[in-house]
């Protein structure tokens, strides 16, 4: 999900069963991500999937996910099987997307796959990124308050 306004990427890594089944980004009630985007650009996290995503692109954040395909029973990341990863094509969509200047990764394998699988393929961009290592905002990622989750995703807002 992005538009011609994006400035940020936020990536997750493939969508768990419930978003799965959804069809939406985030589906599962105990997932911090739209309490969290509610704090940070004031989105209504109680309002449709549809309005939301429309707040989202007008705070200028795009939602994607590093990989395109994989093998996973259930929902865990760490149950991904590791040679079936195929990832989106990032510079594809960057070119598609030049306003983009930040990527944000919702969680440590976010961010570790897209380094295997993406970054390679990133070479003639032409611009710089500012990539950003953020927690998961999963529910399976409970050992790490709301509170500083959202600390810590503050770094999406900062110029």
């Amino acid at each position: 999900m992005a538009d011609a306004r994006a400035r940020v990427l936020v990536l997750g890594t493939m969508p768990g069963a419930v978003s799965l089944a959804a069809g939406r980004y985030y589906a599962n009630p105990r997932n911090a991500f739209w309490p969290i985007m509610a704090e940070l650009y004031g989105i209504d996290a109680a309002a449709g999937y549809d309005a939301r995503l429309a707040q989202l692109s007008d705070a200028g954040v795009a939602l994607w996910d590093v990989l395109a395909q994989c093998e996973r029973p259930g929902s865990l990341d760490s149950a991904i099987v590791a040679d079936s990863a195929r990832a989106n094509d990032f510079a594809g969509f960057l070119q598609a997307h030049p306003g983009i200047v930040r990527i944000a990764f919702n969680g440590a394998k976010a961010a570790a796959l897209f380094r295997r699988h993406a970054l390679p393929a990133l070479a003639g961009v032409g611009r710089p990124l500012d990539y950003v290592s953020l927690p998961s905002t999963s529910p399976a990622h409970a050992a790490q308050p709301f509170a500083a989750k959202l600390a810590a995703w503050r770094a999406l807002t900062r110029d």
